[in-house]
């Protein structure tokens, strides 16, 4: 079983509005598509590796920049379609998307060619409210929106 960690940051809009930041995957394949072509950041680790250490290092390789500082939410694991699970870190954070700067990975473009090129892993990124996000999320990172909305509530409720 492939397994990937992630890393959503997160932050409150002036209107105490939940927004996410999320990634629009690079390459030829997602050039001409925007709903359901956009991923948290995440990536893959190896048995025995510690998944926030991994979060936080694919998040540095796919936005080009450190992710924000702790505290960390646990938003579990979640499987995708393909099988692969995915371990969700969320943190509060005000990530400047501006600094947007990804790492390449190669492929066969176009496809039978022989040509080998280099492409962003992820192309651009943006915050977006949790309906919009849920447009442009692949559709199995979607049930991660709710997980997150759930912490941030536990973790603003006053307990009794």
């Amino acid at each position: 079983m492939s397994r990937s960690a992630a890393m959503l940051v997160y932050r409150f809009d002036p209107n105490s509005d939940l927004e996410v930041l999320i990634a629009h995957m690079g390459g030829p394949l997602w050039a001409h598509k925007e709903d359901h072509a956009w991923s948290i950041p995440k990536g893959l680790f190896e048995p025995g590796e510690d998944a926030l250490t991994a979060a936080r290092r694919e998040f540095h390789e796919e936005l080009g920049s450190p992710a924000p500082e702790g505290p960390y939410l646990e938003l579990g694991d979640t499987k995708q379609p393909s099988g692969k699970v995915i371990t969700t870190f969320a943190v509060h954070g005000d990530h400047d998307v501006t600094t947007f700067s990804s790492n390449l990975f190669e492929m066969e473009w176009p496809r039978g060619s022989g040509t080998v090129q280099w492409f962003p892993e992820m192309d651009r990124a943006g915050w977006f409210d949790l309906p919009t996000a849920a447009t442009k999320l692949v559709k199995g990172q979607v049930p991660i929106l709710a997980r997150l909305t759930e912490a941030v509530r536990r973790q603003t409720t006053p307990s009794s």
